[in-house]
């Protein structure tokens, strides 16, 4: 595995184990990158780890709920024992809500999905920040939505999660330029992911989010939003801070 970008560099990526995730494990490795493949399903993030290392690359899996501070806590510490440092994080993992309203959404569909969606980053975002700030140096790259640039692609809950990681993204890189750390995101549109969504087609959400949807115009692969990812981390972005890139075909232009 011959690297491009990324030698010797530590990087932690969320929900590697599948879709955008994987396809940005693989992306950082092939670029010399040491991968930190963090995801709740322990076959998937084996695989990925089994993947790289065949490839020639360096890669450890740590199985769990990243919403769990205990989880986080073994992330981080498992790649800065691994890797010597944490220089990548990128914040992907996610999951959809059910398209629901508001009047519809259950504290049960509210509470899941912000917890993964946002509080799962912020505990994550804020335990690497120490290893950070002490080398002075650092890149975070958020997986935020076309559902954070406007209200007609996706739920309440879901809508609601992914613009408070476009409001985490920008104070982040506000607050952190100084010591050395960019922080960005990626908003994508419609993406060949893993990703399941449990909606009714006849209440309300969905029947007003459909034609919207279909705006989109393409399907990404997550390869295409892998690649987002790696340029906001890398060096090539260096003057880049707190912006939000829609990769979505041009939908956030309609």
């Amino acid at each position: 595995m011959s690297g491009t970008g990324f030698e010797g560099r530590g990087v932690i990526v969320t929900g590697a184990g599948s879709g955008i995730g994987r396809a940005a494990a693989l992306e950082f490795a092939g670029q010399g990158a040491k991968v930190l493949v963090a995801d709740l399903n322990k076959d998937s993030a084996e695989q990925v780890v089994k993947e790289i290392e065949e490839a020639g690359g360096v890669a450890r899996a740590v199985v769990g709920d990243l919403s769990d501070p205990l989880v986080v806590d073994e992330v981080v510490a498992a790649a800065v024992d691994a890797f010597g440092g944490v220089d990548v994080l990128v914040n992907n993992a996610g999951v959809m809500d059910n398209m629901s309203a508001l009047a519809d959404t259950t504290d049960a569909e509210w509470e899941r999905v912000i917890r993964v969606n946002l509080t799962a980053p912020f505990l994550l975002s804020r335990a690497v920040l120490p290893h950070m700030v002490a080398a002075g140096r650092g890149s975070i790259v958020f997986t935020a939505s076309e559902a954070s640039l406007r209200g007609s692609a996706a739920g309440a809950a879901y809508t609601a999660s992914k613009h408070g990681i476009v409001g985490l993204t920008k104070s982040l890189a506000v607050m952190y330029r100084g010591q050395g750390i960019r922080t960005n995101a990626i908003a994508p549109g419609p993406t060949a992911t893993s990703i399941q969504v449990d909606a009714e087609r006849t209440a309300h959400g969905p029947g007003v989010i459909g034609p919207y949807i279909g705006l989109s115009g393409k399907v990404a692969d997550p390869r295409e939003q892998a690649a987002a990812i790696v340029f906001l981390a890398s060096d090539a972005a260096g003057n880049v801070n707190g912006a939000i890139l829609p990769v979505d075909f041009g939908w956030a232009a309609v």
